[in-house]
């Protein structure tokens, strides 16, 4: 992956990643692709891994348990994810680097074994995504929930879906947040510890639906139009 950025990722800081399909194009195009998508994040948020996503996925069940244990056991992380949102045609993650080069490891794994997916799938060849990820790293506990509040709403803020309907979009993090969901990716406390209860994160996060929109202070961290 180029390294041609002004950012330099540092260890224990956070960063939002994301980036969109090239040319606009529908990367996630059915649930099938979404849920390849999920699968492929919590997969490559680990390092040194023994074998790629395309064989694990093929183990027994057994083998994938002992695999998975084997895996949360030794706890060694690219990142800590702490906010996800899979969208149509674009991406959206909040990462905490663990280890050295973290962020730009785990999101060329992302994309380059998502890539290799869909266009084995899809009989296409190139590029899925718009070259290098965009990253912007957030600087206080103020941006830190504002941004997760961004990603959340992301599938609102879009018109994909009613407000009504996002605590059952499952390939975001925020049914993790309300312990609606079991996938257990998102490292949610470093967000949760900041509210009184993740009753009052709801609270916060559908205070404001049309919050991409209206707020001026973070709009650099944005998904371009």
């Amino acid at each position: 992956m180029p390294t041609n950025r002004k950012l330099v990722f540092a260890n224990d800081e956070i960063y939002h990643i994301f980036n969109r399909g090239v040319e606009k194009r529908p990367t996630f195009v059915n649930k099938r692709e979404l849920d390849r998508g999920i699968r492929t994040l919590d997969f490559y948020r680990f390092s040194n891994l023994p074998l790629k996503l395309s064989k694990f996925l093929v183990l027994s069940e057994s083998e994938k348990v002992k695999f998975i244990q084997k895996v949360h056991e030794e706890d060694q992380k690219l990142v800590r994810i702490i906010c996800y949102c899979l969208m149509p045609n674009h991406f959206h993650f909040l990462v905490k680097q663990v280890k050295e080069n973290g962020v730009s490891t785990f999101a060329a794994n992302f994309t380059n074994s998502y890539t290799k997916y869909f266009n084995t799938k899809n009989e296409r060849v190139g590029p899925l995504f718009q070259g290098l990820f965009k990253a912007v790293r957030v600087e206080s506990d103020e941006q830190l929930m504002h941004v997760s509040r961004y990603i959340h709403l992301n599938p609102v803020s879009s018109f994909l879906i009613k407000p009504d309907q996002l605590e059952n979009y499952q390939w975001s993090s925020y049914p993790e947040y309300l312990d609606l969901s079991s996938e257990r990716i998102a490292d949610k406390e470093i967000v949760l510890d900041l509210f009184p209860s993740k009753e009052k994160y709801k609270q916060f996060v559908l205070d404001q639906v049309n919050y991409a929109r209206e707020l001026e202070n973070i709009k650099h961290l944005a998904l371009e139009n």
